[in-house]
């Protein structure tokens, strides 16, 4: 099966209320290697060179596209936190959208490559199943900020004129199918309940992972692997007391 192809098409353009590059802008070098050098100062790093510009401007876009919204987000707003122009950043970037297209076709690449080596590797439906729990759990500290625009951002985002973020309900389709084959398997040999829809779990387990982003902290008292031992202990050995022994009774064929 052909995986979906993300972010193909670098030359689309979106409008932007902020409007075209801004005249007089002053040179886009120095400037930027003052901002760089005023914020690494605050933050005890060192300034990015010229080929982690642009990175750092995507990263900082993403972190305010996650905090306001996308829609309330300006480029003149990137601009001013980054310490440049808005005309300085127009030499990056053509809209807010080129950068949030970075930011989630960054974010679905990573997931779908990991995805697709875990399926084929092969493995029984439960393994593989996890698995792909635990890349969903991992995501969530790389790509906190494209998880939480995801979320929150995605009708509008897809809502667009043009296919720019047509791949992402192309990446959303190819992901559930994953899921819901993984699913279908599992149940045909007898590892996963034949009574629930595999659709309908697959979305409420897609769901339960990403909404963890919003209270999730990498500092915290779980890591990202002790948050996805827990949620597959439950999905697999549920919540009720005595139904994990009953299923190792049954798996093993002794009783009492």
């Amino acid at each position: 099966m052909e995986g979906v192809k993300i972010g193909d098409n670098p030359g689309d353009t979106a409008t932007t209320e902020d409007g075209p590059p801004e005249r007089g802008a002053v040179d886009e070098r120095h400037e930027w290697r003052r901002a760089s050098r005023r914020r690494a100062t605050r933050r005890g790093t060192r300034p990015a060179d010229g080929s982690g510009r642009r990175e750092y401007l995507v990263k900082l876009a993403a972190e305010i596209f996650a905090r306001k919204g996308f829609q309330a987000t300006t480029v003149r707003e990137i601009a001013r936190e980054a310490g440049i122009l808005s005309g300085s950043l127009y030499h990056h970037f053509d809209s807010k959208e080129s950068i949030v297209d970075e930011v989630l076709s960054t974010f679905l690449r990573d997931l779908l490559a990991r995805y697709r080596a875990v399926l084929d590797a092969g493995g029984e439906p439960r393994e593989v199943v996890a698995a792909m729990v635990r890349i969903g759990f991992e995501a969530l500290v790389p790509h906190r900020a494209a998880i939480t625009v995801m979320q929150n951002d995605w009708n509008y985002l897809r809502s667009l004129p043009g296919d720019r973020f047509g791949y992402l309900v192309a990446a959303e389709e190819e992901v559930e199918r994953m899921w819901v084959e993984q699913i279908r398997r599992g149940q045909a040999e007898g590892q996963f309940r034949t009574d629930v829809d595999p659709k309908l779990t697959y979305r409420m387990i897609r769901d339960t992972i990403w909404v963890t982003v919003r209270w999730f902290r990498p500092d915290g008292p779980l890591d990202a692997a002790a948050l996805a031992d827990n949620f597959i202990a439950i999905l697999f050995d549920g919540l009720a007391a005595g139904h994990r022994a009953a299923h190792a009774t049954a798996a093993t064929g002794r009783g009492g």
